[in-house]
């Protein structure tokens, strides 16, 4: 499952440089799929989502930061924990219960997103 940022966030900014998927941004940030990854122009992940890479996208959250779901893969791939979790001094990197995928769906998620 993917990792969301509870409102118990203190915006520290601990977690944005870890993500391998920068899929972590600001509150009120606007976002691309393109940012840290290999994805170009139109593309449809494995879980049937599609979009444009370089497309601007609506932030999340306004307040504090967010964790876009379909670029977090748990850091499956890249370490052995979600480094989001590991680093937060508040401990509001917590599963997202609403966006549950299993071990092969993140890593496919990971593979897909960095294709080298």
């Amino acid at each position: 499952m993917a990792i969301i940022i509870t409102d118990e966030c203190i915006n520290c900014g601990a977690c944005e440089p870890e993500c391998p998927n920068n899929a972590i941004y600001e509150g009120a940030e606007e976002w691309k799929y393109s940012e840290g990854t290999s994805l170009e122009g139109d593309f449809v992940l494995p879980n049937g989502n599609s979009g444009n890479a370089d497309e601007e996208q609506e932030p999340i959250s306004d307040e504090v930061y967010y964790i876009v779901p379909d670029k977090c893969t748990e850091c499956k791939g890249f370490h052995d924990e979600p480094q989001c979790a590991a680093v937060c001094p508040v401990d509001c990197c917590v599963p997202d219960e609403e966006v549950v995928e299993s071990e092969d769906e993140l890593l496919a998620k990971q593979s897909f997103l960095h294709k080298d």
